[in-house]
């Protein structure tokens, strides 16, 4: 599946969610290690930082929000 330029905003799961599970969790792997935002819209997110910066920083702080978001409780959508 195509990485969206936005990730969703809603308050509960949705299928978006479940087909970008992983791009959420290296997400977050990524930030707890300190890389580069940069880097990881550029090898996580398909976008390149040097062509579009304000989108590719739009892509990469929405996505990480969701994850955020499903660490932080939106998660137990999936035991359902």
């Amino acid at each position: 599946m195509t990485i969206a330029d936005r990730a969703p905003n809603e308050t509960k799961l949705t299928d978006y969610d479940r087909t970008q599970a992983k791009v959420y969790l290296r997400l977050l792997d990524a930030e707890a290690s300190g890389a580069a935002w940069e880097d990881v819209a550029r090898r996580l997110l398909g976008v390149d930082p040097t062509r579009d910066r304000d989108a590719a920083r739009l892509r990469y702080e929405t996505h990480l929000a969701r994850a955020r978001w499903l660490r932080d409780g939106g998660y137990a959508e999936f035991l359902k």
